[in-house]
């Protein structure tokens, strides 16, 4: 059994910063890509951001330069700092793992239950 298990959502005012976290835990033997997704009411889940296990990030355009994806993989944990946030950030954030769990490195892909981030004043 993995899970993951995002937290640091919140309200922010516009302008404000939160970092999430999403910690993988369970019978884990390896964890490849990670991705950041968020899903706002009435909206498809939105993909914000990937990174290998090696470190190596990609970011959708909508938060290029403002959000920041990075890991530890000694920690098992994936990392979203969101800066310059504005309303329409408002959401709920998912994190996504691709996990094997034994040698056999079959990765398959395990979602957290997502946390509400809000932005208003």
């Amino acid at each position: 059994q993995v899970q993951l298990v995002e937290s640091g959502g919140g309200l922010v005012q516009p302008g404000g910063s939160l970092r999430l976290s999403c910690a993988a835990s369970g019978s884990l033997f390896s964890i490849n890509d990670m991705w950041w997704y968020r899903q706002a009411p009435g909206k498809q889940r939105e993909l914000l951001a990937a990174i290998t296990r090696g470190g190596s990030p990609n970011y959708a355009d909508s938060v290029k330069g403002r959000f920041a994806i990075s890991r530890d993989n000694a920690k098992n944990t994936v990392y979203l700092q969101m800066n310059s946030l504005k309303p329409e950030d408002t959401a709920v954030y998912y994190c996504k793992a691709a996990v094997a769990i034994s040698k056999l490195l079959f990765f398959r892909d395990y979602w957290g239950q997502g946390t509400q981030v809000t932005v208003s004043s």
